[in-house]
């Protein structure tokens, strides 16, 4: 562990805490604390969440059985859940090794493809999306924990208003109304990495330096591999904490508050050992959006950026970002 991305305690609006029973302190100071490390490091490692993360049991471990039992499904089952190949980041459905490829801005000639098989979950679904019938239990389970996720994600966001000095922090919170109801791109990704074969292609990764298009994120995950970029520009461990969960801004936020907020580079690496490359890693990500017709005007009523629709911004940034897939 690298130390550099702090642990911060959500005890005080965790789940398991109604907002009318959260202590206004307790809330300025976690707000304080998630802000001293937004604004510089742009991740933090959350725990005491509630959504218990690293029991044998843990509602995370049932997400990522459940995704395992779609991975092993034959490649012909999968494929009628294939998300299509175009430029639309948060488009319902499965992908295969391979089939996706991240970049940073300004790489002049495309990678292999990630050595990464997911699935997006981006509710509602359109028509010709449906849900893996071969898995009964696959809807209720990934909709469950994209709820939960839902919850804490607009409790930080709440939060963040208040770090930021929003003045109508329920107006902001506002812009998130259709989360999960269309006209909104927050999704959630299961991701399996296999074991690393014995022969790889040239530049081939686990999953490309990049930062995230939209709001927040938040991560689970069960082994290493997740790199992020610190200050003086070098990549350091972001390995996993049990009982935590990972949580980065992303574009979207940064932009919207000016910079104030910092949205950071990241990647998933090859692992070096011979014990480590035969394991698999598994992780999930909610990608927290606001709403697709949102105008972006900056946050300190300054002019920094011209404002912009939410969509337009993601169309930019998804172009930008997405070299094939």
């Amino acid at each position: 562990m690298s130390g550099y991305i702090p642990v911060v305690d959500f005890s005080a609006y965790s789940l398991d805490n109604k907002r009318k029973n959260v202590n206004d302190a307790d809330l300025e100071a976690l707000t304080d604390e998630l802000m001293q490390a937004f604004t510089t490091v742009g991740f933090v490692y959350l725990k005491n969440t509630g959504i218990p993360t690293s029991e044998p049991s843990s509602q995370v471990n049932n997400v990522f059985d459940v995704y395992d039992k779609f991975c092993f499904q034959p490649e012909a089952v999968k494929e009628k859940y294939s998300r299509p190949v175009d430029r639309t980041a948060e488009r319902h459905g499965w992908m295969a090794l391979e089939r996706e490829m991240l970049s940073l801005v300004g790489r002049d000639t495309p990678a292999p493809g990630d050595l990464k098989e997911c699935f997006n979950i981006h509710p509602p679904l359109t028509e010709g999306q449906t849900w893996p019938e071969e898995i009964p239990e696959f809807e209720p389970v990934m909709m469950d924990f994209y709820h939960k996720c839902h919850v804490i994600a607009m409790r930080l966001l709440e939060l963040i208003a208040r770090g930021l000095g929003v003045e109508d922090v329920d107006g902001f919170l506002g812009k998130f109304k259709y989360v999960g109801k269309g006209r909104n791109g927050t999704n959630l990704r299961t991701l399996r990495y296999p074991p690393v074969p014995d022969v790889i292609k040239k530049d081939q990764v686990r999953c490309g330096e990049h930062t995230d298009f939209g709001c927040l994120t938040l991560l689970f995950q069960d082994n290493h591999g997740l790199e992020v970029v610190n200050a003086d520009g070098e990549y350091v461990p972001a390995s996993p904490i049990p009982g935590t969960v990972v949580v980065n801004i992303a574009d979207t936020l940064q932009r919207w508050s000016a910079d104030k907020l910092k949205s950071t580079r990241h990647r998933v690496v090859m692992p070096e050992s011979p014990e480590e490359r035969q394991r698999v890693r598994r992780s999930i990500a909610y990608f927290f959006h606001c709403d697709s017709d949102v105008e972006l005007n900056c946050l300190d009523g300054s002019d920094k950026y011209e404002p912009l629709l939410a969509r337009e911004y993601l169309n930019q940034q998804v172009g930008a970002t997405y070299l094939s897939g």
